[in-house]
């Protein structure tokens, strides 16, 4: 006879990390409490309306009753290819070397399993790094370090390895030198370089590069992969909009591995996208909300003590008063500002906080005004 027992835990669910923003409820209590309301700067979620044209091109794929193609339209792919080669610098890169994704942090998340990695490949990621670069190499089962300086890796030949510029959670922006380096190294062990670029169209005290433009790749896209996202240059995080481009071999295999797992674009978002990615004029009218929201705040985290570091770019300023993250969201949720803490992004980020600018002129001015 067969005794039903409870089901069991998952082993990788027992393996991974408590999410992070569970782990900061008592502060957000205390911002909550605040007579003036709080202050949420703690996530990097956009808050500034979408752009109209990108719900009427929803509205009109609205009658949408068959499945997508998994590789996304002609006309998406088109759309993409031209972004890349117009705003990023591009060389040869066909609407074949693109791929559409489910947001990408559905892309980075699973990248190392729709690479066929596993226990025996290594995974490098920054030493201050957007969490889910390690979420991947665990569901994936794969080893996986932090490293700036890939020397230090001797004589290691990782799988592959990621880098981000404008950084998530920091606001560094890698100079092209260091970028050339990176890929050269990696090339020179057979590495595949992934290059989360998201934030790329913030750059605030220099301009970002990516690894498509020919200075950095020497004209060749093999062995490095692009990823770009709608979620912040266009107010699309809801609709799950992003993208991953470059050496068309890797290409090929994602979109095949993603066909049998049904990992599909809607096609009503697909429409959304093309209508976004041909068009400037709502990122410049995005840019410079955020530049006025940093142009406030920064001051004021400056004259309430915290120092702010990097933060060349991307919608946050990486900020310390040079003692533990946890008292500094404890100091700022007294004062009704919920930030997020350093160590969610490594142990290297324990004495910094990250303070995005994705609230309301009204709310970040409130914010500046209780700094003051």
């Amino acid at each position: 006879m067969l005794i039903e027992g409870p089901p069991r835990r998952g082993r990788l669910a027992a393996e991974l990390p408590d999410f992070p923003w569970d782990t900061i409820g008592a502060a957000r209590a205390t911002a909550e409490a605040h007579p003036d309301g709080i202050v949420d700067l703690s996530v990097g979620t956009p808050i500034d309306p979408t752009p109209e044209r990108a719900m009427r091109a929803l509205c009109r794929a609205a009658n949408s009753p068959g499945y997508p193609f998994t590789a996304g339209t002609v006309a998406l792919r088109e759309a993409i290819a031209a972004y890349l080669t117009r705003r990023w610098g591009a060389v040869g890169l066909a609407p074949d070397d693109t791929l559409p994704v489910i947001g990408t942090k559905e892309l980075v998340a699973w990248l190392p399993t729709l690479l066929g990695l596993g226990p025996d490949d290594l995974v490098v990621c920054p030493t201050m790094a957007y969490p889910t670069y390690l979420v991947g190499a665990k569901i994936a089962g794969c080893r996986a370090i932090a490293c700036d300086d890939l020397d230090q890796l001797g004589d290691a030949r990782p799988a592959l390895i990621w880098i981000n510029s404008p950084s998530n959670p920091t606001g560094q922006i890698l100079d092209q030198s260091v970028l050339k380096d990176r890929l050269s190294w990696a090339r020179a062990r057979g590495t595949l370089v992934a290059s989360d670029e998201c934030y790329g169209e913030f750059g605030w005290d220099t301009e970002p590069m990516s690894v498509l433009h020919p200075s950095i790749n020497a004209g060749s896209h093999n062995g490095l992969l692009a990823v770009h996202s709608l979620s912040k240059r266009s107010n699309l995080a809801g609709y799950r909009a992003g993208f991953v481009s470059g050496d068309s071999d890797v290409v090929a295999d994602l979109l095949l591995t993603r066909k049998h797992a049904g990992m599909l674009v809607p096609r009503p978002v697909q429409e959304a996208m093309i209508e976004l990615l041909n068009d400037h004029d709502h990122v410049e009218e995005q840019r410079a909300r955020y530049l006025r929201r940093r142009a406030l705040l920064r001051p004021a985290l400056e004259a309430a003590g915290f120092r702010i570091e990097h933060s060349q770019g991307s919608i946050y300023l990486w900020a310390t008063r040079d003692e533990d993250c946890h008292a500094s969201v404890d100091f700022l949720a007294r004062l009704g500002i919920l930030v997020a803490p350093g160590d969610f992004y490594g142990p290297a980020a324990s004495r910094h906080v990250r303070v995005a600018l994705t609230a309301t002129d009204e709310r970040v001015a409130a914010a500046a005004a209780r700094l003051a």
